[in-house]
């Protein structure tokens, strides 16, 4: 085995429960366009700073002058087969999004559904427990939560936190000129695909779950910085997707330093191999006409670039004079990994994606 077995030998595994796992269940962004695009939406109030417009990681709703409310909420399959692995990883990942928008978290509610009878009472509780120690590690409490019996297991929370107004960091507001940093290595649905298939090593395990429990604790910080314009996490919709929200929001064209961007440990041997997901594939099927991409640009690091990607990193556009504290803050919350990945262009191309 790759990893630690279930408490009970006799039941399946977690992930063989799942016709997807982690953020890679996420709808297709071009299918959930098409979804949105018909949905009526009610006049938008002035209190209501972040809505749905630009795909941001969460809503913001100000409160008064000093405070608003950032609230969101994120649940999917398992991507591991470790119950408490399972439960840690999905409570990272929702309560990174308020650390996104540059927000403190302040309590969560857990969304549980969990097939009763397939899995143990004990196991469940271990995928919950997961949860609530990555919420301790938060620094947050869950406060109550919601229960049903489901086909497949899902586990996630509804993440509250709270902001200033003047530090919101929206996905839409990277300026030309700007450095673009990302604060985690990318490569996780590579590894989970491998993981599925019992073909990831105990050492790539390992490097998968360090960087999927990581929270995000930099964001509150970051937001503060006058040189920060924009900020996102990378998710289900992989880095080439999460680039293209930032692009179309801010008007801009983005270019990215392929070669700088950092990979997981043997992820690009993995998906050279042929371990790529699914939702890899749908992810570009959405949004790979508005990217560019080098000449004889392999076909595995096409499929890294739209990787989705599990609790993934921050990505920030800054000031170019403001990327060394943005590195050093990045570097006191533990991510060394953190480095500049690319830039937003100062012509006038149209909102896209550049890959050099």
């Amino acid at each position: 085995m790759t990893q630690a077995d279930p408490a009970t030998p006799t039941e399946p595994r977690l992930t063989s429960l799942a016709h997807g796992g982690g953020c890679g269940c996420k709808i297709a962004p071009g299918v959930l366009s098409g979804i949105l695009r018909g949905t009526a939406q009610m006049t938008i109030p002035e209190a209501l700073l972040v809505g749905i417009e630009t795909s941001d990681d969460a809503a913001v709703y100000q409160i008064n002058d000093r405070q608003a409310l950032v609230a969101t909420t994120d649940f999917f399959m398992p991507i591991v087969d470790d119950p408490e692995d399972f439960g840690r990883i999905a409570a990272t990942n929702a309560i990174s999004d308020v650390y996104a928008m540059g927000g403190q978290p302040i309590f969560a509610l857990a969304l549980v559904g969990m097939p009763i009878g397939k899995l143990s009472v004990e196991n469940i509780g271990k995928i919950l427990e997961g949860g609530a120690a990555a919420c301790r590690d938060a620094g947050i409490p869950i406060a109550g939560g919601h229960t049903i019996d489901s086909v497949e297991p899902i586990y996630g929370l509804v993440a509250l936190g709270l902001v200033d107004p003047a530090n919101v960091k929206a996905n839409c507001a990277a300026q030309p000129g700007d450095v673009l940093i990302l604060g985690k290595p990318i490569g996780v649905g590579v590894m989970s695909a491998a993981l599925k298939k019992e073909e990831l090593s105990p050492e790539g395990y390992a490097a998968m779950i360090a960087a999927t429990t990581r929270l995000n604790t930099p964001g509150p910080e970051l937001a503060r910085l006058p040189g920060v314009h924009a900020m996102t996490d990378v998710t289900g919709f992989g880095l080439g997707g999460h680039a293209m929200e930032m692009a179309r929001g801010s008007g801009h064209a983005l270019r990215l330093d392929w070669g700088a961007v950092p990979v997981l440990p043997g992820v690009r041997e993995l998906a050279a191999a042929g371990f790529i997901t699914g939702a890899s594939g749908r992810n570009w099927a959405s949004y790979g006409a508005e990217v560019t991409l080098p000449e004889g640009f392999p076909e595995a690091e096409r499929a890294l670039l739209s990787d989705p990607q599990t609790s993934g990193g921050l990505m920030v556009a800054c000031a170019p004079e403001a990327a060394d504290e943005v590195l050093a803050i990045f570097a006191a919350h533990g991510f060394a990994e953190a480095c500049v990945i690319g830039r937003v262009e100062t012509g006038a191309q149209a909102p896209g994606l550049i890959v050099g």
